[in-house]
């Protein structure tokens, strides 16, 4: 498909414009903790992939625009089926959902038909659509401590996520090798140095991390754990290792407190910075918000399919499934 004309947009107040189309289109915009500050200041929502999918599908907006990437806009459409759900560059994908090809999940499963298959969110709609339970980082350790140890687990698609649910609960999944590029670029030898030219400030990590920095860390949490940690710990720095983004919304909400971003290999890289959502920026969102597209479609079947490992994993979190219940989907 040939990419559209776009016309150029100099001299264009592309806030006023986006503010203009938000109301016509009846349009909610959701942003992710790591997209740029001026697309998260200017956001309906802000916030984890799932929780603003969930406050979408609570207004009555038609249209959702998702500044995130697309495994978050499939799982909200997953979510709100009669929206529209836009996202401003459809190339924003996601190295987990990558390292994880449907065709490739769905043959892994079928040599392990003893276990169950408990699926980090960070994956397309076809892969959650062949899982049982979906997690996301901030659900993950009470769901999985509903799972009887006797219960065969796979993990997928982040290997450091699931290692780190096996040391915390003594447990032994099947990890998926899938990483996080973000979270894997973080130097131990240059966190050390950090936290020596710091000393007494405090490490959050996101249990993306890999080991070697999750266990230098005071606190380990989803991105909005991260954030309410970033509210209450008492000393007046904190370090963190996580998409640097993620600190404009500390910057805004603890203003006296100093935040620094865990460093890449050489100290100075922007290796941490998440190039998938770097691609979202106010003129494509202007454009997705004209044109209503690119659009995200998705076969009814599927939608529902992948819906029921979705609400699985809230029906645990709300403590509505029993143990009995817990086999696969």
């Amino acid at each position: 498909m040939t990419a559209p004309i776009r016309e150029n947009l100099a001299g264009l107040d592309l806030r006023a414009e986006i503010e203009r189309l938000r109301k016509e289109r009846n349009a909610v915009i959701l942003a992710h903790y790591y997209q740029k500050p001026e697309i998260q200041d200017l956001a309906d929502f802000v916030g984890d992939s799932l929780e603003l999918s969930r406050k979408a599908a609570d207004t009555d907006a038609d249209v959702i625009a998702f500044c995130g990437v697309k495994f978050m806009a499939e799982t909200a459409k997953i979510l709100s089926p009669e929206k529209i759900v836009i996202l401003p560059d459809m190339d924003a994908g996601c190295s987990l959902e990558d390292s994880c090809p449907p065709e490739q999940f769905k043959r892994f499963r079928e040599k392990h038909p003893d276990h169950i298959a408990l699926t980090y969110i960070n994956c397309s709609a076809a892969v959650k659509a062949l899982s049982d339970i979906i997690v996301t980082s901030s659900s993950a350790e009470m769901i999985i401590s509903q799972i009887p140890p006797e219960q065969k687990i796979i993990f997928g698609p982040d290997r450091h996520l699931g290692g780190y649910l096996n040391r915390k609960f003594g447990r032994d999944m099947l990890l998926w090798p899938g990483v996080c590029i973000v979270h894997e670029a973080f130097s131990e030898t240059e966190l050390l140095k950090l936290k020596a030219q710091h000393p007494g400030a405090p490490v959050a990590a996101h249990p993306e991390c890999p080991p070697h920095i999750v266990d230098h860390a005071d606190y380990v949490g989803s991105t909005s754990g991260i954030l309410q940690f970033a509210k209450t710990f008492p000393s007046d720095t904190l370090i963190v290792a996580t998409e640097p983004h993620i600190i404009h919304q500390m910057e805004l909400a603890i203003p006296e407190k100093t935040f620094i971003g865990a460093p890449g290999a050489d100290g100075n890289c922007n290796c941490n910075i998440c190039p998938y959502m770097a691609l979202n920026t106010m003129e494509k969102l202007y454009f997705a918000l004209r044109d209503l597209q690119p659009r995200i479609e998705m076969d009814e079947e599927l939608r529902l399919a992948a819906r029921k490992s979705l609400d699985r994993m809230l029906d645990m979190a709300s403590g509505t499934v029993g143990k009995g219940d817990l086999g696969r989907a």
